[in-house]
C-alpha cells in the first residue's frame, strides 16, 4: 500500500469559509415556521385522536353519557394548534420559501486543484474490521492517507490499523462525538488534500463510493451519504426496518426545519465528504460532547450556519463485528432518535446530550 503522507500543517480558518458560514444568517426567512407548524398540527391531531379514542371506549362500554364533556372539550381544543400549525406552514410555503431558496442557492466555486482525499475513520473495538477498512480506502487512487482515530479500544484496533498503514491517533475522551470531532480535527491539518472523507472502520461503507461523492462535490461543500435507496443496501445489516424509517422521518424533520436548503432522508449515516477549506470554521460550531446523535447535530449545525449540503446514495454492507452505536437494538435506536428530535427542536447545548 502506498499512501503519500505529507507532514500536517495546520492552516488558519479560511476567510472565505467564515464569510460563507456567517454571512448568510439574517432575516425572518431563517425562522423554521414550517417545522413548528408541523409540530403544532401534530399536537392538534394527537388531541383529536385522543378524543376519538375516548369515543370508541364509550361505544364499547355502551355508556352514551361517559366522557361526553371531556370529548367535546378535546375536540374544541384540537382545533387551535391545528389551525395555528396550518397557518404557519402556509405562510412558510407561500411567502418565505422563495426567499429561503434564494439564500440557500448560491454558486459554489470549483476546487482549486484536482480532488485529493484524506480519509478519516472512527474506530472502537474494531480489531476484526479496521485492517480491511484501512486497506480498502488506501487503495483508492485519490486517497493520500488514511487516519484512524481509536476511541480508547480495549482490543488491538490501533495495532491492526497501524499494521494496515494508517496514521493512528487515540482519542481518550469516550463518545462517538469526541471521536468524530478528533477525526475531522486531524484530517483538516493536511494541506496537500482538498477533501476530507469521514467514515467508520467497520466495513459497512466502502471506498468505491467515493467516486459517487465526487460527482456531487462540484455543487456543494458537504456531501452526506444516505442509506435510504432500497436497491443499494444489504438487508443483512444492523439497520432494522424500524431504524430505516426512523432515520427517514428524522431526516424529513431536518429538511422541514431547514426548508429550501436541500432534500434529506438519513440523519444517521456516518459517511460523508467535506471540503477541507470549510472545515476549520465548521468545527467551531460543533460540540464533541454530543454522543450518538452527533451526525444529526453535524447536519443541523452545518445547515444552520449556511453550508451547502447534498445527499448522495451509497451502498450499505453488513458490518464486521458487533455494533456499538445507536443500531445495537430498536430500543436504543428509539432513545437516540428521540434525542435527535430534541436536539433539532430545542438545541444541542443541554445536559441531555452529555
Amino acid at each position: 500500500m502506498s499512501m503519500k503522507s505529507a507532514a500536517p500543517s495546520v492552516s488558519s480558518p479560511s476567510s472565505d469559509a467564515t464569510t460563507l458560514s456567517e454571512g448568510r444568517r439574517s432575516g425572518i426567512e431563517r425562522l423554521p415556521f414550517f417545522y413548528w407548524g408541523a409540530w403544532s398540527v401534530g399536537i392538534g391531531l394527537s388531541i383529536y385522536a385522543l378524543a376519538i379514542g375516548l369515543s370508541i371506549i364509550r361505544l364499547l362500554l355502551f355508556r352514551s353519557d361517559l366522557f361526553v364533556e371531556t370529548i367535546e372539550r378535546l375536540l374544541w381544543f384540537s382545533g387551535l394548534p391545528t389551525t395555528v400549525g396550518v397557518i404557519l406552514i402556509a405562510v412558510d410555503l407561500a411567502l418565505m420559501l422563495p426567499a429561503k431558496r434564494r439564500l440557500a442557492r448560491r454558486s459554489i466555486t470549483a476546487l482549486d486543484a484536482p480532488p485529493s482525499i484524506t480519509a478519516v475513520l472512527t474506530a472502537y473495538n474494531d480489531e476484526q474490521s479496521i485492517g480491511p477498512a484501512v486497506r480498502d480506502f488506501a487503495a483508492h487512487p485519490l486517497v493520500r492517507r488514511v487516519i484512524v482515530v481509536d476511541n480508547n479500544s480495549s482490543d488491538a484496533t490501533a495495532q491492526r490499523a497501524r499494521e494496515a498503514g494508517a496514521i493512528v491517533h487515540v482519542e481518550t475522551t469516550p463518545g462517538y462525538g469526541s471521536c468524530v470531532y478528533r477525526c475531522l480535527s486531524e484530517g483538516v491539518k493536511y494541506e496537500d488534500t482538498n477533501l476530507v472523507a469521514l467514515c467508520e472502520g467497520d466495513m459497512t461503507f466502502r471506498a468505491a463510493d467515493l467516486d459517487k461523492f465526487l460527482a456531487y462535490q462540484p455543487h456543494t461543500e458537504i456531501v452526506n451519504g444516505t442509506r435510504i435507496v432500497e436497491q443499494l443496501r444489504d438487508y443483512d445489516t444492523q439497520l432494522s426496518t424500524f431504524m430505516y424509517y426512523g432515520n427517514f422521518v428524522v431526516g424529513k424533520m431536518l429538511e422541514v426545519k431547514h426548508l429550501g436548503k436541500g432534500t434529506f432522508t438519513d440523519v444517521g449515516t456516518t459517511y460523508k465528504v467535506i471540503r477541507r477549506a470549510c472545515l476549520p470554521a465548521l468545527l467551531r460550531h460543533l460540540d464533541p460532547r454530543v454522543n450518538l446523535e452527533f451526525n444529526a447535530h453535524f447536519l443541523d449545525r452545518a445547515l444552520e450556519h449556511g453550508y451547502a449540503m447534498v445527499e448522495c446514495p451509497i451502498t450499505f454492507h453488513p458490518r464486521i463485528g458487533l455494533s456499538k452505536g445507536g443500531n445495537v437494538n430498536n430500543l436504543r435506536a428509539v432513545k437516540v432518535g428521540l434525542r435527535m428530535i430534541a436536539g433539532l427542536s430545542f438545541g444541542w447545548s443541554g445536559r441531555l446530550f452529555r
